[in-house]
Order: C-alpha cells, then sequence, then structure tokens
C-alpha cells in the first residue's frame, strides 16, 4: 500500500515500537517518507526484523533497546535519535502496559509500573524530545478508550493512567502550543494484537460492547497516527482522538 508521501525528511521516535501497534505505526510514517527510530525492551528479533523491513525498502530506521520505565533509557533514545538523524520532528509515545487484578490483590509494584511506563515515561520523553525539536513538531501519546469507560473490574489503575494522558495532553499543549508543536493524544479500542488478540474469549465479551462488533486493525491506529504527524493536523492540539468502533458510545 502506498500512501501520500508528506513527512520526507522528518525524524520520528516511537516509544515502544517494535510490535502491535506500535510496529505498525513505525512502517506507517516509515512509508509517508518519515526517517527515525523506535524502542525496545524484550522483542530484539522483531525490533531487528522491522528495522531490516524498512531499511531493505530504501527507509531509514533505527531500532533502540531502552525501558521505557527508565528515566535515562528514555533521555538516550531521545538523544540517539538526534545523533542518528540529526534532528527530532515527531515523538509518538506508545509504551505501556497493562495489569489487571482484583482491588485487593493488586500490588503496589503492579500500580507503580503502571504510572512509571504509561505516564511517566510520557512526560519524560515529551520533556526531553521537546528541547530538540523545532517549530511545528508533533508529540503524540496512545492513550486508550478506557480514559472513558472501564466495563470490567480489575482495570482501575489502567483506566487512571490511561485519563491521566488526556490532561497530560491539554497541559503539554500549552506549554508547547506558542512553539507550533501541537501535542494530541489518540484513545484505541480493542485493537487485534498478539497480546490482545481478536479470536480470545476476552474480545468475544468486547465485541458484544461495541456498535462495530470486530477488532480494531493495528493499521488502523497507525493511518490517525499519520494525520496527526502530517502537515494537515497543524491546527489539532490538547486533543483526545477516539478510535474505538464504538465501544465508548
Amino acid at each position: 500500500m502506498t500512501h501520500p508521501t508528506n513527512l520526507t525528511g522528518k525524524v520520528v521516535l516511537v516509544q515502544g515500537g517494535s510490535r502491535g501497534i506500535g510496529a505498525a505505526i513505525v512502517k506507517r510514517l516509515a512509508e509517508q517518507g518519515a526517517a527515525g527510530a523506535f524502542t525496545f525492551v524484550s522483542s530484539e528479533d522483531k525490533a531487528r526484523a522491522l528495522q531490516d523491513h524498512i531499511t531493505s525498502a530504501g527507509g531509514k530506521a533505527l531500532a533502540i533497546k531502552a525501558d521505557s520505565a527508565n528515566e535515562q533509557d528514555i533521555r538516550g533514545a531521545v538523544a540517539k535519535t538526534v545523533d542518528a538523524f540529526k534532528r527530532l520532528d515527531i515523538l509518538v509515545n506508545n509504551a505501556g502496559v497493562l495489569a489487571v487484578a482484583p482491588l485487593d490483590e493488586f500490588t503496589l509494584e503492579d500500580f507503580d509500573r503502571t504510572l512509571a511506563i504509561n505516564v511517566r515515561s510520557v512526560f519524560i520523553a515529551s520533556q526531553e524530545a521537546a528541547r530538540h525539536m523545532g517549530d511545528g513538531g508533533r508529540i503524540i501519546n496512545i492513550g486508550s478508550t478506557n480514559a472513558d469507560r472501564m466495563p470490567f473490574a480489575g482495570g482501575g489503575v489502567y483506566a487512571m493512567s490511561k485519563s491521566a494522558l488526556v490532561g497530560l495532553t491539554k497541559g503539554l499543549a500549552r506549554d508547547l502550543g506558542p512553539r507550533g508543536i501541537t501535542v494530541n493524544n489518540v484513545q484505541p479500542g480493542p485493537v487485534d494484537t498478539d497480546m490482545n488478540p481478536a479470536n480470545s474469549d476476552f474480545a468475544e465479551s468486547l465485541m458484544g460492547l461495541m456498535a462495530v462488533p470486530r477488532y480494531g486493525k493495528a493499521e488502523e491506529i497507525a493511518a490517525m497516527v499519520a494525520y496527526l504527524a502530517g502537515p494537515e493536523a497543524g491546527y489539532v492540539t490538547g486533543a483526545s482522538l477516539t478510535i474505538d468502533g464504538g465501544f465508548g458510545a
């Protein structure tokens, strides 16, 4: 599939880009001409395969091992991206974790890790990236429709973390708007990935809650991210854009 080449000359960093939605975003932005980097923690084989896929097609990509729970790893990933490509125009904060457990069994360790990766890493990466972005940069956070609707027990901490991104996105949009840097939040609903397959019993229970009774595709999320990353979205900022098949309708 070909897409309008409207990101030529732009450099992107995707936090959490080796698989699932993140990998789809990396591929889509590369197809539209962007060069850049993406981070991974444990899926090294998939990360190297994605890097090779892009470079073999004539693109530029760099896989960086970085733990989004670690401040220095995050700041280091930004520095490595700028060092390799000499600039940074687009940051996509996709890294995330999901811990589900009854309230009386939910551990403080899981609570802290959820906030560290789903919220703290977004702040750190945005703070560091903004130091290198010129006017017209883009920061795109990957939240969740669960910020607005949590229909099953045990997901309160996850929902809280994604709700926090709504406020952080609005605040950062105010901070960076004078520089023409937009900050937006994409809120996917259930998406078919290896971590949340569309053919599971859990998926069956969720599809009954949706207006469009199917799981989303990672490529559909990537398309919305590509729009926000491109020149046509320069007047969109501070927004939380939901793409969930009517899960929250």
